[in-house]
């Protein structure tokens, strides 16, 4: 997967997982919450990596 692919999903599922956080949060569905949470920490770590492939190819470019 190329790194504007980690990049765009990480995005995505933060988005849907702060949605998803929220909706718990109004009808108090403390599960939800928790599995939107841990949506949202998915999706932080997508970008992170797309983010580290952009940064690995920039040293191979320049090698």
């Amino acid at each position: 997967m190329g790194s504007m692919s980690d990049k765009a999903k990480g995005i995505a599922n933060e988005a849907a997982g702060n949605v998803r956080q929220a909706a718990g949060k109004a009808i108090g569905n403390t599960e939800m919450q928790v599995r939107g949470l841990a949506q949202e920490k998915k999706g932080e770590a997508q970008q992170a990596i797309g983010k580290a492939k952009d940064k690995v190819k920039d040293v191979v470019d320049k090698a």
